[in-house]
């Protein structure tokens, strides 16, 4: 099982890769580079929207939601597109970051922030 786990763990990493790489490739619909972008940009984040610390919730995003957003990706990327992106993930030796993830991840916390102070002077 935990073999398994780890084959599952390095598909995924390829398939973050991959649509890292479809997401700069303007051969990509635009639609599917948006989508790409950010499902990229979260999981290559090293900022969590839910930190890890936090009891279930921390661990239920990186279940779910990146899953969920890296089905979604592939299934508005065409198949042979993403054939091509598969390959040229599994031959990439460095990782991308993503800088454009924690800008984000980092704004929705400030307006998180922002919205709890202006509800506590209320």
């Amino acid at each position: 099982m935990l073999a398994a786990l780890k084959a599952w763990a390095k598909r995924l990493k390829r398939e973050v890769v991959a649509l890292w790489i479809a997401a700069r490739c303007a051969d990509t619909p635009w639609f599917a580079r948006l989508i790409a972008l950010l499902v990229a940009a979260y999981a290559l984040s090293p900022i969590d929207l839910i930190p890890d610390f936090i009891p279930v919730l921390g661990l239920l995003d990186d279940l779910l939601i990146v899953p969920l957003g890296i089905a979604l990706a592939v299934r508005c990327i065409p198949s042979a597109l993403m054939a091509r992106y598969r390959a040229e993930a599994a031959g990439r030796a460095d990782r991308p970051s993503s800088r454009a993830g924690i800008i984000i991840v980092l704004m929705l916390w400030g307006i998180g922030l922002g919205a709890c102070l202006v509800w506590l002077a209320c």
